[in-house]
């Protein structure tokens, strides 16, 4: 503590930086040293409640939470497996895609709505974790696995302690002797949960092997996640008082239509209540001496829209959420500056995709759920011991960002492609789709529509121009109409039988 002030005093004699100072202007300004494990443990807990309860309560609120998880997965985060046969390929993505909607442990929902609401965890707790579940053959699942994901407050944050050997639980995590992750302590039900009888306050050992632990670190060391909400929470909810007030005083002040005043208030008669009544173009008889006066209406002032606009632009800069999506107003900005908001939100929704969802969450599930397919027998994989790595290979496509104007954008990307910009094969995954399986496709419509004389293409089209054989042999042509057909189709005719060879 003396070192502390006399580093103080000394910093203040030479000066340096500014914001190492303790003159007037930084004197109310105290910063703790902890580290932001010892910060979370105190205040974790608190600051989850508070946030829950603003999406619960809170339009922004709710706004910004939606927002943030649509945007991250969208439709869901696709895998597209790197397998080289073509054919195992395409059995090992309908198997997934046949497992996806019997992920849930619950039941709820798939495995892409599972992906949904982790971000949303995340983005309201700060972290989320999912229970690896096998079951049983008997069970009649595709893969016989299943996710389960616990709140963070299924955790406790105060359950740390030194164990037997070189081994310590911190904040309901267990580590090994040189800081491995081995187990987490899970309380059987949830602290806050009243409808669950019994089993309060126990714990049940989970191995790590079991547990995604899925959260977005801010700095080193951290090991329990921290609500988005954490640097918006005074601002939003003091706007929300101020807004009540404010609505409340006009709502007051409008229930009074007008006031009676009287001579002689002692003597007065008390009005009959058709007398109090108010209507259009009414005409009201007085006794003598009263007069009537009506209340000012009371108004907002010209300082309430930009005094909310700027709070909730430091509420959307806390978020990380632009202020069109944390507030659903379009008339505050133009085109431009709107689209430049959004190319940077997307940008770190892009980033929070590959950092945290897809290297936490399903690189980790499509992991498990391979070796549990083959060791179920669902898939047969020649090699899978030794070649595992090759096979767990796999893209994981999110969902295309869509804008304004998809015609222009769709235009801007067959300019790339021709261009050499971009591979197609590029251009469909940012789409989120796999390229093979949308040339798979394509074929198969092909074909279909050869077989039913269907052509769904645009008329003058180059692949309309292409798919044109003899199919207008049968009727009348104009001979100047067939000269242009002959040169336009010289190319991708068929040769004859008599040209062959």
């Amino acid at each position: 503590m003396v070192f502390d002030a006399f580093r103080a005093r000394l910093g203040s004699i030479i000066g340096g930086f500014d914001a190492a100072q303790s003159h007037r202007r930084m004197r109310g300004f105290r910063a703790t040293r902890a580290h932001v494990n010892t910060l979370i443990a105190a205040s974790g807990e608190t600051i989850t409640a508070r946030a829950r309860w603003l999406v619960r309560n809170n339009g922004y609120a709710a706004n910004a939470v939606d927002a943030f998880a649509n945007h991250v997965v969208g439709d869901g985060i696709k895998p597209s497996s790197k397998i080289v046969d073509g054919a195992k390929k395409e059995e090992l993505q309908k198997l997934w895609l046949a497992w996806t909607d019997e992920a849930d442990a619950e039941g709820l929902t798939d495995f892409f709505g599972l992906q949904r609401r982790a971000a949303r965890e995340v983005f309201l707790a700060g972290e989320v974790f999912l229970r690896i579940r096998a079951r049983r053959a008997e069970d009649g699942l595709t893969v016989p696995m299943q996710l389960q994901m616990l709140p963070s407050e299924m955790l406790p944050k105060d359950m740390t302690r030194v164990l037997p050997g070189a081994g310590s639980i911190r904040q309901g995590i267990e580590f090994d002797g040189i800081g491995r992750r081995v187990a987490y302590h899970f309380l059987r039900r949830h602290p806050g949960d009243m409808t669950d009888p019994g089993m309060a306050g126990e714990t049940v050992r989970v191995p790590a092997s079991e547990v995604i632990h899925i959260l977005d670190p801010v700095e080193a060391g951290q090991l329990r996640g921290v609500s988005r909400f954490a640097a918006a929470v005074v601002k939003l909810f003091t706007l929300d008082l101020y807004d009540d007030a404010e609505l409340e005083r006009k709502k007051t002040a409008a229930m009074f239509a007008m006031f009676i005043t009287s001579p002689a208030p002692e003597t007065a008669l008390d009005p009959a209540e058709e007398d109090l009544e108010v209507e259009p173009g009414q005409v009201v008889r007085l006794d003598p001496g009263e007069d009537v006066t009506t209340p000012s209406t009371p108004d907002s002032g010209s300082t309430y829209e930009p005094f909310q606009y700027r709070t909730l632009l430091q509420i959307g800069a806390a978020l990380g959420v632009p202020y069109g999506y944390l507030t659903g107003d379009t008339a505050k900005g133009n085109f431009s500056n709107t689209r430049i908001a959004l190319v940077d939100f997307r940008r770190r929704i892009s980033a929070f995709q590959y950092s945290v969802m897809v290297y936490q969450l399903c690189r980790a599930v499509w992991a498990r759920w391979m070796d549990m397919a083959v060791l179920a027998d669902a898939m047969d994989l020649p090699g899978y011991a030794t070649d595992r790595r090759q096979y767990l290979a796999c893209d994981w496509l999110p969902t295309k960002w869509d804008w304004i104007d998809p015609a222009k954008d769709a235009a801007a990307e067959i300019l790339q492609i021709e261009a050499g910009l971009k591979s197609r094969t590029q251009a469909i995954a940012e789409r989120g789709y796999d390229a093979e399986q949308v040339d798979r496709e394509i074929a198969a419509e092909r074909r279909r529509e050869a077989e039913l004389g269907l052509d769904f293409r645009r008329p003058g089209s180059p692949a309309q121009a292409a798919g044109r054989g003899s199919e207008d042999q049968g009727g009348e042509t104009d001979p100047d109409d067939e000269d242009q057909r002959e040169n336009d189709d010289v190319e991708d005719r068929e040769p004859r039988p008599a040209e062959e060879g």
